[in-house]
Formats: C-alpha cells, structure tokens, sequence
C-alpha cells in the first residue's frame, strides 16, 4: 500500500441500511449483484485503514467510538458504498488457539455501525502493519503453525459477521507474498512510513512450486471461513505485478489457485504519462471473475489522469477503493499542508464521480 502514510465500493442504488441486501457474484460469475433483487453492484468506496495520524483503527475503536461512527457517516456522504477495514492479527488472536473477546465485540459493534449507515465492509485481515505490535509467538511459529493460526483467526472474524448483510467480502490479507525473505525482516517485506503492509506466507519456499504453495494457503484458510460461513464472498487483494513486469501473470488469482476466491482485487497506482501501460496490467487480471480495484490515488499521476484510468477500465471492471483517513474535504483543506490540500482535491473528485459511476453513464 504505496501511499498511506503520504496522505472509497458503490450499489448502483441510494439504499437506506434497511434495503442493505447481501452482495454476490452474478450467475454469470462475472459481475456482482444483490442476492435478491439481482440489480448490479459496483464498487466506489474507501479504505479506512487507518486515521489522519497513522493510528490504526483497533488503537482508537474503544476510546473513541464517536469518532468511528461520524467517520462512517462522513464515507457515507461521499457517495461511497463500502468501506475497507483492516484487522490485525495480533489485536484478535491472544496466543494461536485463543482469541480476543474484546476485540471481537467490537467488530460486531462496527458490523451495526456498517448495517445503521448503509455501508458494505471488505474484511481485510492477518494485518502486522505495527511490527512492534507483533507478538513474539506469532513470529517463532513455523509455517504450518503460522497458518493454523490464521485459519483460526479468519474462523473467528467469521463467526462474528457470517450473518450480517453489511458484509461485501472477507480479504484473507493484504498484498501477501511467497520467498524473498531478508533475515532482518523475517515474516514481513519492507517498511513504508513506520507500517509493513506486504506479508510473506512462507519463509522457506526452496523447491516448492510457488502456485502450489499459494493455493495450499488460499485453500486452509477459505475452508476456515466456510466452516460458518457460506455465503459471503473472499477474494485476496494483490500487487499487480503485471504493472512492473508485463509478462507476469496472475499468482493467487491464477484460476487455478484461486478457485475458492470469488473475485479479484488488485492495488492499482497509475503513473503519469502510463495510463495505458496501467491499463494492459490490469487487463491481465481480467479471468472471468469479477475484477475490483482494491486500492486506487493519484500518488504517482494526477487526479486527471486516474480519472482516464477509471473511465478507460469501467467496461471491464466491478469498482475501485480509494482512501478516507478521518477528515471531510473541508478539514482537509483548512489543514494547511499539502498532504491536506491533496486529500481535500482527491475527495472532491470522489464525491463528484460518485453519482456518474452510480447511474452507469
């Protein structure tokens, strides 16, 4: 996730929280839908991942709640559909066969929040993003052990949401990877802004096929979910590698290895002067399933041009996600500093763009 320390999914339809229904994919697996009125859903939402100062959203949900609730309302009135939440790890898994009551209570709480406001929540989970916060346990685990305990942890987070229509998807973790490990780094690749968004799923690859060792993980941790939890979609949310290499092809949304995944959602950050070479990457991730862009600024072009992007893409994609990290357009704009001026102008266009996504012109 390149810009979050640098600085929203849509129904078609203006429902109230009443008329939230649950989202699938189409009988046609190429599109979503609502379960029962079967009218299109596209994604034009927020990644709320964390608040203006880099506070995760389990460091302030219980002290300020308010805060929460009106930030909800605020994604709301953006125009905005569903909102990308990301847990950590650590904040609902106490040691790996016991899990965080209190924490879990919380996540029913924001469940409501999400049902009240009209909102739709990917799930987004496994988060280490405070390496400090990792616990030791977690990082001596081998990775047999590392994975039963996410399994664990998704069963958890599923329990809690399996009969809630504000659900939209379940993201087993954000932008995991496979080798490459540097000893310093262990189980987490690089640092961005004191926070570690990528995550290895194993440290000891060797001569082990990287599609088979991919689908083993997707595969334990889908059927965790499916224990109690049948009908919300899952998908993983990548970096699309095909934007830095143009021969790479999909990994965990190769067909094969992602057969237990509903949809693809991949992080996409245009560069200036390449909105067609951004184009031909995510082109390569259109399977025949439903196609999200999970993450999606103007960190590397301007907002003109990811508008191209959105505009030349809309035919073959289901949505996109930006960013919303606690400030109205106007706070934003009063802050004085250009990370506020440029979030302030980001989000005018969000809310501008909202009603011609909605109305499919």
């Amino acid at each position: 996730m390149f810009l979050r320390l640098l600085c929203p999914l849509l129904l078609i339809s203006t429902s109230s929280a009443a008329d939230l229904e649950l989202i699938r994919v189409s009988d046609q697996g190429t599109h979503f839908v609502g379960a029962e009125s079967e009218r299109t859903f596209i994604v034009w939402g927020v990644n709320y991942d964390h608040d203006f100062e880099g506070l995760l959203l389990e460091d302030y949900w219980h002290d300020q709640w308010e805060t929460v609730v009106g930030d909800f309302r605020e994604i709301k009135d953006l125009g905005s559909n569903v909102v990308r939440i990301h847990l950590q790890f650590a904040k609902f898994m106490d040691a790996p066969d016991e899990p965080n009551t209190k924490n879990l209570k919380q996540l029913a709480k924001l469940v409501q929040v999400a049902e009240e406001t009209g909102l739709y929540l990917d799930i987004t989970g496994l988060g280490c993003y405070h390496k400090q916060d990792v616990p030791k346990w977690y990082d001596e685990m081998s990775e047999t052990e590392r994975w039963n305990a996410q399994a664990r942890f998704w069963t958890e987070i599923a329990k809690v949401c399996q009969s809630s229509p504000a659900v939209f998807c379940y993201d087993l973790m954000n932008e995991p990877i496979i080798g490459g490990a540097n000893p310093e780094d262990g189980w987490l690749a690089g640092e961005l802004g004191g926070k570690h968004f990528v995550q290895r799923i194993t440290l000891t690859p060797g001569d082990r096929d990287r599609k088979a060792i991919a689908k083993a993980w997707i595969t334990k941790l889908t059927t965790a979910i499916r224990k109690v939890d049948q009908q919300h979609m899952i998908t993983v949310g990548v970096i699309p590698w095909a934007h830095t290499w143009p021969n790479a092809k999909p990994l965990f949304h190769d067909p094969d290895v992602g057969q237990s995944l509903d949809f693809v959602a991949v992080h996409f950050y245009p560069e200036k002067g390449k909105v067609d070479k951004a184009l031909a990457a995510l082109k390569v991730y259109e399977i025949g399933k439903p196609l999200v862009v999970e993450e999606m600024f103007p960190l590397k072009s301007s907002i003109e041009e990811v508008d191209e992007f959105v505009d030349r893409s809309r035919s073959f994609t289901d949505g996109y996600v930006s960013f919303y990290w606690g400030k109205t357009i106007e706070e934003n704009a009063k802050s004085g500093d250009f990370k506020g001026a440029l979030m302030a102008k980001w989000l005018e266009y969000w809310a501008s763009k909202a009603p011609e996504i909605k109305n499919n012109e």
